[in-house]
């Protein structure tokens, strides 16, 4: 694995987990998911399973760690992990089009929300949610793709343009509107 691309996806997480960590859970232990948004730049600017992996997992953990959620330790590592792969197979899915800011755009928003549908699934079925799963869904899922592909919109372009300038991997190109 190449180091330079190592140490980026390692900052991403890092990133990812301080905010995380800082925001509070605001709906019965809920809280929008910042570590999302690193872990699908770091998919879109290095888009390969092994990075997928890597971002699916280590996230997962640290998701699972900072989590504010009763028992929400077991389905972050879920939803990440699973998140990360579909993520990576609808970027696979859109190849011409990956690159553009619309589609990134959407993709984290369609992220977001299948993270929130296995998080709060798979929550269910091993602790149980603190509330009902269409309360938590559109208190916190919804507002969180909302703000997570805005986010996204202005982090992307600024990202993509210090991974290409600075030569850390071949996969980014100029985006496209």
């Amino acid at each position: 694995m190449n180091t330079k691309i190592l140490v980026s996806l390692s900052l991403l997480i890092g990133i990812g987990a301080a905010l995380h960590m800082f925001v509070p859970g605001f709906f019965m232990g809920m809280k929008p998911d910042m570590m999302l948004i690193m872990t699908f730049l770091g998919i879109i600017l290095f888009p390969e399973k092994k990075n997928v992996l890597l971002l699916g997992l280590a996230s997962g953990i640290i998701s699972a760690l900072t989590t504010s959620f009763p028992g929400g330790f077991l389905p972050n590592i879920i939803d990440k992990f699973f998140t990360a792969f579909i993520f990576f197979f609808l970027l696979m899915a859109i190849k011409k089009f990956r690159h553009s800011i619309i589609s990134v755009g959407a993709l984290t928003a369609i992220g977001t929300i299948i993270s929130g549908i296995i998080f709060l699934g798979s929550a269910f079925y091993l602790v149980g949610l603190p509330g009902p799963f269409v309360a938590l869904f559109a208190a916190v899922v919804l507002p969180a793709a909302a703000f997570n592909t805005v986010a996204m919109i202005i982090i992307y372009p600024i990202a993509g343009g210090i991974v290409k300038k600075s030569n850390i991997g071949s996969n980014v190109t100029h985006q496209h509107s």
